[in-house]
Order: structure tokens, then C-alpha cells, then sequence
């Protein structure tokens, strides 16, 4: 009796597929369909073009590289994904991490940011949130002061985020930036400091619920931060980041003197915050 109540039901999802004309194992795995094998090393076309482009002829170490990228294999949401980069090597005059960048295959612009770092961070590790248009690699490459380049990747099944409808709610508030010690002051030690900038960070894919047009690109694209009058940081965006863009990352307090971070979007608009460190 199981055994024929099995068969008919077996029938019975055979006949739903075929009325909807699609088959069995086509549904499984339908050619051109999403991968479900990828690894998180594998290369893709774009990357490809991407490596000969920004780094060509460069080998790039990845077995043991010196930097990390930790980024959830599925995201909740295409448009907030977060990413944190680890470094391997702390900040010093000797031997630092000079530059990071961090792409997403797939993206329209999948160059989301190019950081220029200094010693004074301390350790070069950040923490920030990409926008995602489909399943894709993420990429960071550090390049260190002897020239030495780092790679690690991290393949995420999300998709959607770049034309995501746009939050519209904090537009009476755009370029408000603010500073944070999460964690307070640690004296000649890395420190974490938050940055976030108010901003809705339009792709230019997103389109007006109500007019059902276009919202036009308007994105921060370049951000800034300073200790006591010198460098930690020079950032170039791009839309990947998402709405309300947001960094962790490190500084080493010393005898006191201010944090400044100054932010510029595609617009042109300007904005600066400060924070005192005593």
C-alpha cells in the first residue's frame, strides 16, 4: 500500500511539472542557471579583466596571503552585505599594508573601494557594507609597502542589491558624518573607531516608487580621515557601498589631538565631522 501511495504521489509532481513545462531534472539544474559549485577561490571572467587591468603582470600571493576577507556565504540582504577585512601584519614604518582594494565581480562598477592606508592605523583592518547585484565573487587585494600584493575572495549566493529600493526617509539629513569610539581609548595600542556618513548612496539602478523613474546616481566617493593633523586613510567609492556608508577601522591615539573626517559625494557636496582625543 506505501509503495503505491508513493508512485501516485510521485506521478502526481511529474504531471504538475509537466503542466507547467518543465521537467523533473531541468528543474534541478537548468543550463545557464545559477552555479552552486563555485569555490570561493575560483576566478571568473570579470576578474580576469579586472586583474590584468588594475595589477597587470603582478603575481599575487593567496595560499598564504596576509589578509582576510570574512563575508557571510548567504547575505540577508543584497543591498547591506556585511564584509570585514583582516590583516595579517600589523602597521609599521618598517613594513605596512599602503593600499586595499576591494571589488565585486559581478557589480555594474565592481571596483567598490580603493583605501590608501598609513602606520598610523595601527593594524589595517576594516569593517563596511557593499551592495551586491548577483551571485558573485568579493575580492580584496593588499598591496604592501614592498610591493608584495595579498589577495583572498569569498563567493556570496545574493543578488539584487544594487537596485534595491532606496530608503528615503533621512534625506533632510544627507552628509551628517559622525565619529564613534565603540570601545574608548586605547593608548599606543589600535583602537576602533565607526564612521558613518548619512547619505543615500544612489546607484543610479534604483528606481522612484512613486514615479516609477530613475533615481539618478549620488553616492559618496571619497572620504578623508585624519589624526592630530596627520593621514590614516584616503578612501575612493563607488555605489557598491551602501546606503548610509559605513567603516570600522583602527588609529593609534598618542598625546591627544583630533580625529577629522572629511567626506565629498558625487555632487560635490562637502562634509566634514571631528572628534577630540584627549
Amino acid at each position: 500500500m506505501s509503495i503505491t501511495i508513493l508512485t501516485r504521489r510521485g506521478l502526481f509532481l511529474a504531471a504538475i511539472a509537466i503542466l507547467l513545462g518543465v521537467s523533473a531534472l531541468n528543474a534541478i539544474a537548468q543550463p545557464g542557471g545559477l552555479p552552486t559549485n563555485v569555490k570561493h577561490t575560483d576566478s571568473s571572467p570579470e576578474w580576469d579583466q579586472l586583474r590584468e587591468k588594475l595589477f597587470p603582470g603582478r603575481r599575487m600571493e593567496s595560499a598564504a596571503s596576509l589578509v582576510q576577507l570574512v563575508v557571510p556565504l548567504r547575505a540577508a540582504y543584497g543591498a547591506s552585505v556585511p564584509v570585514r577585512i583582516v590583516s595579517k601584519l600589523p602597521q609599521s614604518e618598517a613594513l605596512y599594508v599602503k593600499r586595499i582594494t576591494l571589488l565585486v565581480d559581478k557589480n555594474p562598477s565592481p571596483v567598490s573601494a580603493v583605501l590608501e592606508l598609513t602606520p598610523g592605523l595601527g593594524q589595517a583592518d576594516f569593517e563596511t557594507r557593499l551592495r551586491v547585484d548577483e551571485y558573485s565573487h568579493i575580492r580584496v587585494v593588499s598591496e604592501l609597502s614592498n610591493g608584495e600584493l595579498h589577495t583572498d575572495s569569498r563567493y556570496v549566493k545574493v543578488s539584487g542589491g544594487c537596485s534595491a529600493p532606496p530608503n528615503r526617509d533621512q534625506l533632510h539629513n544627507i552628509g551628517k558624518t559622525i565619529l564613534k569610539l565603540p570601545e574608548g581609548i586605547k593608548p599606543n595600542e589600535p583602537t576602533p573607531l565607526d564612521l558613518q556618513v548619512v547619505h543615500p548612496n544612489d546607484t543610479g539602478f534604483e528606481m522612484n516608487q512613486i514615479s516609477l523613474l530613475y533615481i539618478p546616481a549620488h553616492f559618496v566617493r571619497a572620504i578623508r580621515v585624519t589624526y592630530a593633523g596627520r593621514p590614516l586613510f584616503d578612501a575612493e567609492l563607488d555605489f557598491s557601498i551602501s546606503e548610509n556608508p559605513a567603516f570600522r577601522f583602527n588609529f593609534v591615539p598618542g598625546a591627544g589631538g583630533e580625529l577629522k573626517a572629511e567626506v565629498v559625494d558625487s555632487k560635490e557636496g562637502r562634509y566634514v565631522a571631528t572628534l577630540q582625543v584627549p
